[in-house]
């Protein structure tokens, strides 16, 4: 055992994490892992923080790598966020970490996770910090590819790229990890089109697999203008009630903490300098409330762009995998939709997906955005 044994199908870029970690001349004060959501630019992040902490380059067992894998240890920070954008005050305290000399290990590491939800004036804070570090001070930046970070910054880091890995690898995984069922461990991963997080969702939990059989049945289900719109307002609904699912039981203890913290109980007027704290917080919950609902919306039109990548498999005889090929019910819907329409009207639904996917990330209205894409998917003549 490792700690490279969860970063699956990423020998290319394990072998140059490795290869710092024990020969100085490859090694550097900052990083940036690339890779698409799924890839486990997170997990190798903190494969790597471990392995720079251990004397062994990663044994997996010592306690240097046992606390740092569990995000214990003293000399790791990592900086994450459920949110829509990092604050700028959360990288401000990350200088001050950043110039302390290490207190166990062998480095101080600052991994920052999402460091494309920085936005301009926050790089900005981070920028002299990781141009002029401390000399066992190593950042570790995961973004979804370079061109999500700003050129000042990334000009700064040595860029590792980490590919979709094979879903026969990541099913492996799911069996090893979670005991799962092979077949359904492999279903899921195609379903996840490798994302690692979300296929051990899927193999663990039937009503998530059932979830996901219902968005791509929306494509079926879609006659006309009418039906375009009833599901739209469908899927925006089932976002907002995972986003609320997700969070609601959070809330609640933050927010009871707080109030515990301030001397204080639910109900009870609060003078203005304890509400504004109190309304931080609400503010900060909305914000982590919107980012679960556009990640739940985004994810649902990443399976409706694999059910028509599938249904463009079917009608251009292509000899490769379908996503949706092991689950009968979604085969059904694949090759339902593939007899009634043509390449060009695929292609054409797949291209509205893809538009849409760009109105919610530039913060136009979920609702108009999804009614736009189902009226297109809507069957044309």
């Amino acid at each position: 055992m490792t700690v490279w044994d969860e970063v699956v199908g990423q020998e290319a870029a394990v072998e140059v994490l490795q290869r710092a970690v024990t020969d100085t001349r490859s090694m550097t004060h900052a990083w940036l892992l690339t890779g698409p959501p799924g890839s486990g630019r997170s997990v190798a992040a903190r494969a790597f923080a471990a392995a720079l902490q251990c004397q062994a380059g990663g044994c997996g067992e010592c306690h240097q790598c046992t606390t740092t894998l569990a995000g214990t240890h003293p000399d790791l920070t990592v900086v994450a966020t459920d949110q829509v954008t990092i604050r700028i005050e959360e990288v401000r305290g990350l200088i001050g970490t950043a110039a302390r000399t290490p207190s166990l290990g062998r480095f101080r590491v600052i991994v920052v996770e999402d460091a494309d939800r920085m936005i301009e004036r926050t790089t900005n804070v981070l920028l002299k910090a990781i141009e002029e570090p401390p000399p066992h001070t190593v950042w570790v930046l995961c973004a979804p590819s370079v061109q999500d970070v700003l050129p000042t910054i990334r000009s700064r880091c040595r860029a590792v790229p980490l590919r979709v890995p094979p879903p026969e690898s990541v099913a492996e995984l799911v069996v090893r990890r979670d005991g799962a069922d092979p077949h359904v461990a492999l279903a899921a991963a195609r379903a996840a089109q490798s994302h690692v997080g979300l296929a051990r969702r899927l193999a663990r939990d039937p009503e998530a697999r059932r979830r996901r059989s219902a968005v791509l049945d929306v494509a079926r289900r879609i006659r006309g203008v009418g039906d375009a719109v009833l599901a739209a307002g469908e899927l925006v609904d089932v976002a907002k009630a995972e986003a609320a699912s997700s969070t609601t039981e959070r809330d609640a203890a933050e927010r009871a903490e707080l109030l515990r913290a301030l001397g204080a109980t639910d109900g009870q007027t609060l003078p203005p300098r304890l509400r504004s704290q109190v309304k931080q917080l609400e503010d900060d919950q909305k914000r982590r409330a919107t980012r679960r609902q556009r990640d739940v919306l985004d994810r649902s039109m990443v399976d409706l762009l694999s059910l028509y990548r599938d249904v463009l498999v079917v009608q251009l005889g292509a000899d490769v995998d379908l996503v949706n090929g092991l689950d009968d019910a979604d085969l059904a819907v694949v090759r339902a939709l593939a007899a009634d329409s043509t390449p060009e009207q695929t292609v054409r639904r797949m291209d509205a997906i893809g538009v849409a996917r760009e109105r919610l990330q530039g913060n136009v209205a979920p609702l108009l955005a999804l009614e736009a894409m189902t009226i297109a998917l809507r069957p044309q003549g």
